[in-house]
């Protein structure tokens, strides 16, 4: 027989800062290289010409120019072919 009561959980204990996600340069705004166009969590926007995609899926200008977003359909894992943005750096 157990000689502790029950303890329960606590519910309101989440206090953690937002990620801070989205874009960050929108389309016809300039860049300089290296420069971060969209922070995001997964592929939902993609890397066209004149960017790269980093580690947690973040978008760069790979050089100087300005931004662009165009709708392209992409082939998922399954073979569903989806609508996704693909920035590009002209």
């Amino acid at each position: 027989m157990s000689h502790v009561k029950a303890g329960g959980s606590s519910k309101n204990n989440h206090n953690n800062a937002g990620h801070r996600l989205g874009v960050k340069r929108f389309g016809g705004q300039k860049v300089s290289a290296g420069e971060v166009i969209v922070r995001q969590v997964g592929a939902s926007k993609i890397a066209g010409p004149g960017t790269y995609t980093s580690r947690n899926f973040t978008i760069h200008a790979a050089k100087d120019g300005v931004v662009k977003m165009a709708t392209r359909k992409v082939r998922t894992f399954t073979g569903k072919t989806v609508p996704r943005v693909q920035v590009s750096v002209e």
